[in-house]
């Protein structure tokens, strides 16, 4: 049996993979282009795992994708694959658009292909009898950025909520998750699409909070808070989503969708301040200053959604799961990773991890 999982050098991907190879008997086919937050680095333990099989390529490149669904015949697809910064988004839109929406759409065409046993647009290269139609599923991971912004009086986001994407990068995931939804409800594709909050732990890119946060503490340098630092996030350990994504491939109706959260609110400041007290405890500086004397307040992002939160009462009650995380044992463990894991941000940091392409690792 073999998962495509597409995507599977990024943080949350590769955080999948990791785990599922560590879970499971089953075969990981791992298709990533390997843009600045897709990282080989991440998946040094498995170099030699022959379960673990690593393509090089776009989900837009419908000849890669359908050689490798022909040849492997996935039971399962599931797609990580996104550009996923919001203020990149901002400052540069098109990649968004580009890889989130038309990539999904020609992963969607793929998949549709191998699904219906027709001949694609890449020369017929999917057109296989080996999907078994009872089993298989196509998992969609997408984020609660799609449902836009909620006061501090607000109920929490459930699956019913219309979407209200406020910047480009949310506002390219939410045509994804139409997009997705649509080739169930017209080609009858089995899909099953997730919406997490904030993930957080190991192999995150250090643009995001938490990683930014602790990378730059350790380095001497500001800690940026933008406008009042109050806005409010919902944190989810990236281990615990990993589980939720495991439980929802085995257990989850086709055509639904379920929001996965850490259950785990917090102001940003609030996060800011449990990173520089984590780090007082563990790498105290030398001069005796607390960390949190570094930090910064800066203009505050355009469009800057004020509050997410999950209810993900629903995968609860129909798929029994639930995090085994609290935010001050992931906080904890995510801090400890980043003090035990230097050579990997500064290889991050340096960018020679991008030399590996020419690695024969790659494929």
């Amino acid at each position: 049996m073999t998962l495509l999982v597409t995507g599977g050098a990024g943080f949350i991907g590769s955080n999948f993979v990791l785990d599922w190879l560590n879970e499971s008997d089953e075969q990981v086919i791992n298709l990533d282009k390997l843009t600045y937050a897709g990282n080989l680095e991440n998946l040094t333990s498995l170099r030699h795992n022959p379960r673990h099989i690593f393509r090089h390529g776009d989900i837009k490149d419908a000849i890669l994708v359908c050689g490798l669904i022909k040849e492997y015949k996935p039971r399962a697809i599931i797609n990580f694959a996104a550009e996923s910064h919001v203020d990149r988004s901002i400052h540069d839109p098109e990649d968004f658009i580009q890889t989130n929406i038309v990539g999904t759409f020609q992963l969607l065409e793929s998949v549709r292909s191998y699904w219906e046993n027709l001949p694609s647009k890449a020369n017929g290269e999917c057109k296989t009898k080996g999907v078994n139609k009872t089993s298989f599923r196509f998992l969609h991971v997408s984020t609660d950025e799609v449902y836009g912004s909620l006061t501090k009086d607000d109920s929490a986001f459930t699956e019913s909520n219309r979407y209200k994407p406020n910047s480009p990068y949310s506002a390219s995931k939410a045509a994804s998750d139409h997009l997705v939804r649509s080739y169930h409800h017209t080609y009858g594709l089995p899909v099953l699409t997730t919406n997490c909050s904030n993930n957080y732990g190991p192999y995150h890119f250090p643009e995001k909070l938490i990683p930014l946060m602790i990378v730059n503490a350790l380095a001497g340098k500001p800690l940026p808070v933008y406008g009042d630092g109050q806005q409010i996030r919902d944190w989810l350990y990236v281990k615990d989503h990993c589980s939720a994504i495991r439980r929802v491939l085995e257990a989850g109706d086709v055509g639904e969708v379920y929001n996965i959260g850490g259950c785990n609110e917090k102001p940003n400041l609030e996060v800011i301040y449990a990173i520089c007290g984590l780090l007082d405890e563990l790498a105290a500086r030398t001069d005796g200053i607390n960390y949190h004397e570094q930090i910064t307040y800066i203009a505050d992002r355009p469009g800057h959604d004020r509050r997410y939160a999950i209810d993900a009462s629903k995968i609860e009650q129909k798929l029994g799961w639930k995090p085994a995380e609290t935010f001050e044992s992931g906080i904890r463990k995510t801090v400890l990773w980043y003090l035990t894991n230097p050579e990997w941000v500064a290889h991050v940091q340096s960018g020679t991890y991008r030399e590996r392409i020419q690695s024969p690792y790659i494929t």
